[in-house]
């Protein structure tokens, strides 16, 4: 029998396959930078000497990437050019041009192309995702060890994964032609090191005897710590949506990663992850500071603290803080949770889009009650282009929960609106939110409506607007039914300039 712990786990599962890009976007990003790798590579071109091919790194080569929140957005891949050597005279700014000439040299590689970054060319993909291209030198040893894993390499050989790159806001950018002068970056040797740190201990023992391929097949079955640290990052996006000073991926997939006790369970390795994240940051004296400073150490690069913004930005610092707090918080509660109440927590800290797809398919509707049920839902609908977004920093410390009802025009009776209700036209909904931020706040709603009979008559909304009274008699609010069609309305609680909770998106029927 099943028990409820195992349901919650398989749930998790689900969500976090929810969250991951599809396979289709998936070969469409491999054929894209493949395409770029081999227009680099052709026998005409000036770089063809020093066999460039492109590789990605960063979440898309961990397994770790999500898709966004809202569907229509663009996913951001982050790719190394490798070169095998250079002209002998080349500084940084040589090599760097000599790879954005040969790009611009494709018409439609030089209409995609943006504006030169800090590291990277960027090809942007309208409507699909950003390719961020890195020119880099690497060895001949790199290749030998690339395909080779990670627990049979030793630490120097791990360092000889490591590459050279360009930035040009460095000093020596424009005129130092030795590469050991250059930045140095080691992604290939940190996807080598998380990989080992996913592997069941089984799949360990196959890593001693097996080169591990660069860049695995698409694939739904991922280790738990993969799906564990998409879960964590979506909590995030969810808490913070698109504040630059959110906890950045790198420091939550590296304590992640150390945190791990190989634990299948997901979200008993999520709650063990973390319980022990806060232990792998570090105090450490800076000389730089002249104080005490949080470290958190690159695994391959000791010398290397993925914290080095917090010093002298930090409100960093403190989200990260506050994000971890809340986490502990959210997940420990979900696993006290029967599979019907955890459904309704999750929307709220993880997105609707996500749980409700990864409800799907699964078989748990059945212990989901009908009213609870979403009617007529498809994940498209929620990424319609009236729908505004939100208009202040998201910092979802709190929580709000939409409950609503109806007056049935005919016995003048109260009913309750759940997922199943079907809401005739002609009457009136009373909406009312119930959050635990304390007085003073303020209130917005959103009303998102759909179908066709709202569409002919140019009637189609999306705006926020702000509750027409404060404080808590803003959290009510009334609409009336005109138009057929799945509608849906959110409630945003606002304090002190930042949106401090956000409810998930309360469906209505009407018919």
């Amino acid at each position: 029998m099943i028990t409820t712990t195992q349901h919650l786990h398989l749930f998790l599962e689900q969500i976090a396959q929810a969250l991951d890009i599809t396979e289709a976007q998936y070969q469409q990003v491999v054929a894209r930078y493949t395409a770029v790798s081999n227009h680099l590579a052709k026998e005409d071109s000036p770089l063809a000497r020093f066999r460039p091919d492109i590789l990605p790194q960063g979440s898309f080569l961990l397994g770790t990437m999500i898709r966004p929140i809202i569907e229509s957005d663009e996913l951001d891949v982050d790719l190394v050019c490798r070169l095998r050597d250079k002209v002998e005279s080349w500084a940084q700014k040589n090599v760097k041009k000599a790879v954005g000439d040969q790009i611009v040299t494709n018409e439609d590689y030089k209409r995609m192309l943006d504006e030169e970054g800090k590291r990277c060319w960027t090809l942007i993909y309208s409507g699909a995702f950003h390719l961020d291209i890195l020119p880099a030198l690497v060895g001949q040893e790199h290749y030998n060890l690339f395909e080779k894993s990670y627990a049979g390499l030793q630490k120097e050989q791990v360092d000889q994964l490591a590459i050279r790159i360009t930035d040009n806001t460095l000093s020596n950018y424009p005129w130092d032609a030795n590469p050991q002068n250059w930045p140095k970056s080691n992604p290939f040797g940190y996807a080598k090191w998380f990989q080992n740190r996913s592997a069941s201990a089984e799949k360990q023992l196959r890593m001693l005897s097996e080169s591990v391929e660069p860049l695995p097949e698409y694939s739904k079955e991922k280790e738990p710590l993969v799906r564990i640290v998409q879960i964590l990052k979506r909590h995030r996006d969810i808490m913070f949506g698109n504040d630059d000073e959110k906890p950045i991926s790198i420091i939550i997939t590296t304590l992640a990663a150390k945190a791990n006790n190989k634990e299948t369970d997901i979200l008993k390795g999520l709650l063990m992850v973390l319980h022990n994240m806060e232990a792998h940051i570090e105090d450490k004296y800076s000389y730089e500071h002249q104080k005490v400073i949080k470290w958190i150490s690159n695994p391959i690069n000791d010398e290397e603290n993925f914290a080095d913004k917090w010093p002298n930005e930090p409100n960093k610092q403190t989200k990260f803080y506050d994000w971890l707090e809340k986490a502990k918080e959210d997940f420990g509660q979900i696993q006290h949770m029967s599979i019907s109440d955890a459904y309704e927590y999750l929307k709220e800290i993880l997105g609707t889009r996500s749980v409700n797809e990864g409800l799907k398919g699964l078989g748990l509707d059945t212990f989901i009650n009908e009213n609870k049920k979403p009617v007529n839902y498809s994940s498209s609908l929620l990424s319609v282009a009236h729908r505004q977004q939100p208009i202040w920093p998201m910092y979802n410390s709190f929580h709000c929960r939409i409950y609503a009802h109806y007056k049935n025009p005919k016995t003048n009776k109260r009913v309750t609106i759940t997922g199943s209700t079907v809401v005739p036209k002609g009457c009136k909904i009373y909406f009312n939110a119930v959050t635990n931020v304390s007085k003073p706040f303020s209130v917005h709603w959103q009303v998102v409506n759909n179908g066709e009979e709202a569409r002919n008559v140019n009637q189609l909304r999306g705006q926020i607007f702000s509750a027409k009274t404060l404080g808590k008699g803003g959290l009510k609010h009334s609409e009336d039914t005109m138009y057929e069609g799945l509608h849906w309305i959110e409630c945003f609680i606002v304090k002190d300039g930042l949106c401090v909770a956000r409810s998930s998106e309360f469906f209505v029927n009407i018919k």
